[in-house]
């Protein structure tokens, strides 16, 4: 449990952004020369791939490592396997990535899996969980979670995106298509959607309940949604799901209308991505587009040391290449300049007070760090409160000493699972 019980945020308060309200269709990206894909499974030399260089796949294919594979992904294309090998994430996660170049000289009809839609929560889970908003119907398919409230966030949860509210907006009319064919697919009895308080907008979401977010990060995290409108408050070391409250993407429900529209896959990703100069461009690009070729239709050139980050400036991560692919998951993208880039620092903590007076569950930051530095993870959680934390970044934006404190806690928790999944 957290020990430790919320309380209201000391300055700063950052303002949430808001969408521009003259709404226009996102800029869409030509498709590449080559995709890449990403598949949540390691490469395993001992077995027989079910795919191989030179492979011809079908737009919208599940593809699979091996014949026992539960994971999974979808070609976002016809075309040819032109390579697959080893990805690590920045926890040094591995998964596999496969490079997909698309045959243009074929009618798209002939060369697209066409599917036979049922409102079935296995059936999604099989054939859909890679649509764009990432869909959780792992979660919802899985028999040991009992989801009773569904959260559709139309809420950014970070800094400088909008894509959420954008969504929201601009395809409300399959939202509350996608939302009713969810509901019969998972028969869960209550259905939220997330909308911020400041917006403007009289859109009628029909038996769909109305949250009304504040306007101050970070209030559309979701524990503090659970907190602040569901009368919940997270245990440490706890999932919304292990409370019985799912979150999805609004965008999410925009894939599963269309898909049961046209009865096919969609891989359409929208995105925002912010140049240096903190211009907004609001993106449509196929999943598994490199991002170079976003930065090279707006002219961004991006130097060396300068910063890719997915996400927003609060939770996002840095990725080091221009050829990171667009995922089904990526809200937001910024170029950070490399001049106006914030130094970190090995300056030892100086006791300042701010984290511990910022943090919205209270957990005293400066004492929690020591431990982490140390690799004292288990005694991190039990005496400081590490699993309660909710990573909403607000302790490393107030540091003093400019120490990576959200890293080093997104850093702590993975430590800490593998440390007790060794056990």
């Amino acid at each position: 449990m957290i020990k430790r019980s919320f309380f209201s945020l000391n300055q700063p308060r950052l303002l949430y952004d808001l969408v521009e309200p003259d709404l226009k269709e996102p800029e869409s990206i030509p498709l590449p020369a080559s995709l890449s894909v990403l598949l949540p499974e390691e490469i395993d030399s001992t077995k027989q791939a079910l795919i191989k260089k030179g492979d011809t796949v079908k737009k919208g294919e599940k593809l699979r490592l091996y014949d026992d594979s539960t994971a999974y992904t979808l070609s976002p294309v016809a075309g040819t396997i032109q390579l697959f090998d080893t990805y690590s994430d920045d926890f040094g996660k591995v998964a596999t990535f496969i490079i997909i170049k698309p045959d243009l000289t074929k009618p798209c009809e002939a060369d697209t899996i066409k599917l036979d839609t049922i409102e079935d929560i296995e059936f999604a889970n099989q054939f859909l969980r890679k649509l764009p908003g990432a869909p959780p119907f792992e979660i919802l398919a899985n028999d040991d979670i009992k989801i009773n409230t569904i959260v559709i966030t139309c809420a950014d949860t970070d800094l400088l995106s909008t894509t959420n509210q954008f969504v929201g907006l601009m395809y409300t009319d399959e939202i509350k298509a996608g939302a009713k064919i969810l509901k019969a697919m998972t028969r869960v009895p209550k259905i939220c959607i997330t909308i911020p308080e400041a917006l403007n907008t009289q859109v009628n979401f029909n038996s769909i309940q109305v949250i009304k977010t504040g306007n101050f990060y970070p209030s559309t995290l979701p524990a503090m949604i659970m907190k602040d409108h569901l009368n919940m408050v997270l245990p440490a070391g706890q999932t919304p799901e292990n409370m019985g409250v799912c979150f999805i993407r609004a965008e999410a429900l925009v894939s599963l209308a269309r898909v049961y529209e046209t009865r096919e896959a969609v891989f359409d990703k929208i995105l925002t991505l912010i140049g240096k100069d903190g211009t907004r461009h609001r993106v449509r690009a196929t999943i598994g587009t490199p991002l170079s070729k976003i930065f090279s239709r707006f002219n961004i050139h991006v130097n060396e040391q300068d910063r890719i980050i997915i996400g927003g400036p609060m939770r996002g991560f840095a990725t080091f290449t221009i050829h990171h692919p667009v995922l089904a998951d990526m809200d937001t993208v910024i170029i950070q300049d490399r001049d106006i880039i914030p130094q970190l620092s090995d300056t030892p903590c100086v006791n300042c007070g701010k984290c511990i007076r910022i943090c919205p569950v209270n957990i005293p930051v400066n004492l929690l760090v020591r431990y982490l530095e140390a690799d004292q993870y288990e005694e991190a959680a039990d005496r400081f409160d590490l699993e309660s934390c909710i990573e909403c970044g607000l302790c490393a934006y107030v540091c003093t000493a400019r120490i990576p404190l959200y890293q080093y806690i997104r850093l702590g928790k993975h430590e800490l699972l593998t440390l007790r999944a060794d056990a």
